[in-house]
């Protein structure tokens, strides 16, 4: 009888406590929102030097983890449609993975959630990330007119510094690229 009890106390456990990890979207699906369908998508590989990273670090404010970026640059008979990037970031103490999209100018065009693994309730929603199109690397901060989310505080600052940094990049590494 004791071991009856047991099970079902596990049961009812293994019932009430959910698995909060979410997957979204495949990278496949991912890209297909970045770029649509037919799009041709290109890895472009960044490594930066030492005074690039610098750079990048002074404007995105974050410190870099990798010395390996690669961006998707989605074509379209040879005209760039856009650049995305995956973003993986520990937002209390499990990850959330986003992709960014920019435009072929550096503007961020999208934020999309591919999975998150924190509870629901911690993810920014999609309209949260609306406020944030278009808007300027300098001003991509919660000091200079981004609302932040209660309850979700954490979250939306891992997902700024993860747009600062995609930003950072583009700025540094693909847009300079492109001038020469």
């Amino acid at each position: 009888m004791k071991l009856l009890k047991f099970i079902f106390f596990l049961l009812l456990l293994t019932t009430v406590t959910p698995g909060f990890a979410t997957i979204f979207y495949s990278k496949n699906e991912a890209m297909e929102l970045a770029f649509d369908k037919g799009a041709q998508i290109e890895l472009l590989s960044l490594f930066p030097d030492d005074n690039q990273s610098a750079k990048i670090e002074q404007d995105a404010k974050v410190k870099l983890d990798s010395g390996l970026f690669t961006f998707y640059v989605g074509k379209d008979q040879g005209k760039i449609l856009g650049y995305a990037a995956i973003e993986t970031s520990t937002v209390r103490t499990k990850p959330e993975t986003l992709m960014i999209v920019l435009t072929p100018d550096g503007e961020l065009r999208n934020v999309y959630t591919l999975a998150f693994h924190e509870p629901p309730e911690y993810q920014p929603p999609e309209r949260w990330f609306e406020q944030l199109y278009k808007r300027p690397l300098a001003e991509m901060d919660f000091n200079k007119g981004v609302d932040g989310i209660s309850g979700a505080t954490l979250s939306t600052r891992a997902a700024i510094n993860s747009i600062r940094k995609v930003m950072a990049i583009y700025q540094v590494m693909v847009k300079n690229k492109d001038q020469d």
